[in-house]
């Protein structure tokens, strides 16, 4: 049985609204569908600290949607870089199911996690990788490069550089403003704009910064 009820669908439906996103009757079954294997395979393999049924909604379907705007701006080619549990890779890639989206970590527990996802929701448009990130070498550059919680912008930055080009979109989430983040980053990148991000239901700050190469 589901550990999500009618109420966490009305919650992710309305947190959706809030944020612009119009989600499908099939949309949200897939979302909680993958919330609910998430918590399946917590219990064994620590996926994410977050672990109230009542929470995730918001922490990482809502959260994960919040950038949802920006996605629909750039490429058709995503990595989501860190993946974790999927955030916001899976969210993303159930959204845009004509775009593809690669799922990149570099622990095994993780990625045989993000394959059973990949499997039981039938996402054709995801790729799960288990590879560190300065090690992957992919066919073609990506149009857009996200991250949740992943690293410091400066290691962001350096271990992706090889992943895009002066075209690609970099999209980190953060918490707090990370002004001294910003001051180390790389010569070669700029911070192209920052976003607040109202999460419906999320206490605390949030906050989307879109990073580009000079060269």
């Amino acid at each position: 049985m589901s550990p999500f009820s009618l109420r966490h669908a009305e919650e992710l439906q309305q947190g959706a609204a809030q944020l612009g996103v119009t989600l499908s009757d099939q949309q949200q079954a897939l979302l909680l569908a993958y919330l609910a294997l998430l918590i399946k395979w917590n219990k064994a393999y620590n996926l994410t600290a977050v672990r109230n049924p009542d929470e995730m909604v918001s922490r990482h379907l809502l959260d994960s949607l919040s950038v949802v705007p920006q996605v629909a701006k750039a490429g058709d080619n995503w990595l989501d870089v860190g993946s974790g549990g999927g955030m916001p890779g899976v969210p993303l890639a159930v959204l845009f199911p004509e775009r593809r989206f690669t799922l990149l970590d570099s622990n095994g527990k993780k990625t045989r996690f993000l394959t059973q996802v990949k499997l039981e929701l039938e996402l054709a448009n995801l790729q799960v990788v288990h590879s560190r990130v300065e090690a992957f070498q992919p066919a073609q550059p990506f149009e857009g490069i996200c991250s949740r919680a992943f690293s410091s912008l400066e290691d962001f930055a350096n271990w992706t550089r090889h992943l895009g080009t002066a075209e690609t979109r970099w999209l980190a989430m953060k918490g707090v403003h990370p002004d001294d983040e910003l001051q180390a980053l790389p010569t070669d990148f700029r911070l192209e704009s920052c976003e607040v991000l109202k999460v419906p239901g999320c206490q605390g700050q949030r906050h989307l910064l879109i990073l580009r190469r000079t060269i």
